[in-house]
């Protein structure tokens, strides 16, 4: 499970034919031109969940496609100030502070129910109740040390999604419980825009909002694809999506790493309070981000074997596994 509080970014490729990009960040900033359709690009970048998100839509229309671009912001404002750790005033973050909240905000409701139904069918190889391990970790890092044993064990104690009562009017936190929804906000952001930018019509779109979602093809027609990193080789590209449409989503030990060999990272076992060990990345793809984003994590804890058999259980999924040597 993701606890991480400053997200680094993925490497990827997006483009096409005469229009191909790689970008730490994502997305690079496209210029509004015009495709062999008669088309127009716009891309629109601003700062969210601790990073840079960026928008791509094409269509006839510039107004329409401003509009749509718009939309597509104010969904993720809406994500943040539900769920995100990064904003001080997010309903999730009053949660954790108080332990429960009257009256949570649908968006919160939704990742968090998605959250407990993940960590039920995984046996808790995922858990939204991990974010203890994360200041143990970091503060252990910034001393040049692992945590101890005992510190360990009591942020373990505290950990277990079970300890989460979720009702549609209220959210109620067992006594140190403490929830964070990283490994699932960005994806579910990605379905917001793509929601939003559907609504104004627009049907040629590319959405990173730390994760990934593609609708449509370039405005010349070429479709859009999308690079994997080598979590070694961070300048080269280990596979590449082509046509990439749906969503994906990449969990990674390069993201951050407490340690210089990249064993201890942001990504936590709840049953030891440490990393996983076998896997450097996995990539999945799948119909929804918010799906992408929760199995990605998922199976960096469970492994291959079993993380294939959890993706298996999905429709319309697929997964790329990147071990560490």
């Amino acid at each position: 499970m993701t606890a991480i509080l400053r997200p680094a970014r993925r490497r990827v490729l997006v483009g096409g034919a005469g229009l191909a990009t790689a970008a730490l960040g994502g997305v690079a900033a496209f210029r509004a031109m015009a495709g062999a359709q008669g088309l127009t690009t716009r891309t629109r970048t601003g700062l969210a969940f601790g990073t840079t998100v960026a928008l791509t839509v094409a269509g006839p229309e510039p107004s329409a496609l401003d509009a749509a671009l718009s939309d597509g912001f104010a969904e993720i404002r809406g994500v943040e100030d539900a769920a995100s750790l990064f904003r001080a005033t997010s309903a999730l973050n009053r949660l954790n502070r108080v332990g429960h909240l009257d009256a949570p905000p649908s968006h919160l409701i939704t990742l968090l129910r998605f959250a407990l139904d993940l960590a039920a069918r995984t046996g808790g190889a995922f858990d939204p109740t991990v974010q203890p391990l994360w200041p143990v970790w970091a503060e252990a890092a910034a001393r040049g040390e692992r945590p101890d044993q005992a510190s360990l064990r009591q942020a373990a104690a505290r950990i277990g999604w079970r300890k989460v009562s979720l009702l549609p009017e209220r959210i109620v936190l067992e006594p140190g419980t403490e929830v964070t929804l990283n490994a699932l906000i960005q994806g579910y952001a990605a379905d917001r825009v793509m929601g939003a930018l559907h609504a104004r019509g627009i049907t040629e779109a590319f959405v990173d909002t730390g994760e990934f979602g593609a609708a449509g093809a370039h405005a010349d027609g070429t479709p859009w694809c999308l690079g994997i990193a080598d979590p070694r080789a961070p300048d080269t590209l280990a596979a590449v999506i082509e046509p990439f449409t749906g969503f994906a989503a990449t969990s990674g030990d390069y993201s951050m790493s407490f340690s210089p060999d990249r064993v201890d990272h942001h990504i936590f076992d709840p049953a030891t309070g440490r990393s996983p060990k076998g896997l450097a990345s996995v990539t999945v793809t799948a119909p929804t981000g918010l799906l992408a984003d929760g199995l990605s994590t998922s199976c960096m804890v469970l492994g291959p074997e079993r993380g294939r058999a959890l993706v298996a259980r999905y429709p319309g999924c697929t997964v790329r596994f990147i071990d560490k040597t």
